[in-house]
């Protein structure tokens, strides 16, 4: 049973339907996942019984089901975050880049933080596709490679890096600093709340803004709080 004590992120690997919530009510669940709710609540300045009973709500079902990963096979959690989340990443970070150049163009000078939620994205950009990269050529292979050997009694496979744990690390890294620039670009947009009058293109454009940050988060929560302690554990288990 959940409370305020508990962590966000463990509420979020006990109750999946709970990050339907956390969405809602702009609670990160993944990369600040590590606080109590209570202090998540605080800081968004909600209560914490009302977050607590829209979870119990969600959990009673309505709306679509959430998967449980926490029991997955961690070569279809890879497979998964490749076909859903890199492919999305892929797909929307030039769309981005083209909307953010047509909003500064026709609505920079009225409204200046238009350009820094721009060169935001300009930066985010690159970083984040070598994150990708990393992950594709190096680290998701290696998983796969250690549950395959693991459940065949074979070997445990050689990697360029010792302990997965270092390359672990190195990714929770590269999240939490796209999840710093995410939220700066929530700040200078008021929530990716668009301004009274604004056109089509401009709402179209903080709307694509929110979707990125949403599907971010439920990437990350993936890697973070599932697959990464788990083929952790699975590596120490044979060290």
């Amino acid at each position: 049973m959940a409370t305020p004590q508990t962590t966000v992120r463990d509420i979020a690997l006990e109750q999946p339907a709970s990050i339907r919530v956390f969405e809602h009510f702009g609670i990160d669940y993944c990369c600040g996942g590590r606080k109590p709710l209570a202090q998540a609540c605080q800081e968004r300045a909600l209560e914490p019984e009302a977050v607590l009973d829209a979870i119990k709500e969600a959990a009673a079902g309505g709306g679509e089901p959430t998967r449980d990963w926490t029991q997955t096979p961690l070569e279809t959690i890879c497979s998964h975050i490749l076909a859903t989340h890199h492919a999305y990443i892929r797909a929307e970070l030039p769309r981005l880049e083209m909307l953010a150049q047509k909003v500064v163009s026709r609505h920079g000078t009225t409204h200046p933080e238009l350009e820094q939620v721009q060169q935001l994205i300009q930066a985010l950009s690159p970083d984040l596709l070598e994150h990708l990269a990393k992950e594709e050529m190096v680290l998701f292979p290696y998983i796969t490679n250690l549950e395959r050997n693991l459940a065949s009694c074979g070997p445990r496979p050689l990697g360029c890096f010792g302990a997965v744990r270092n390359p672990i690390r190195v990714m929770i890294a590269e999240h939490d600093a796209a999840g710093d620039v995410m939220a700066r670009m929530r700040v200078l947009s008021d929530g990716f709340t668009p301004p009274e009058g604004a056109c089509p293109t401009y709402r179209g454009f903080y709307q694509a803004l929110a979707e990125f940050e949403k599907d971010l988060h439920q990437h990350v929560h993936l890697e973070n709080n599932i697959l990464f302690p788990r083929t952790i554990e699975l590596d120490e288990s044979c060290a």
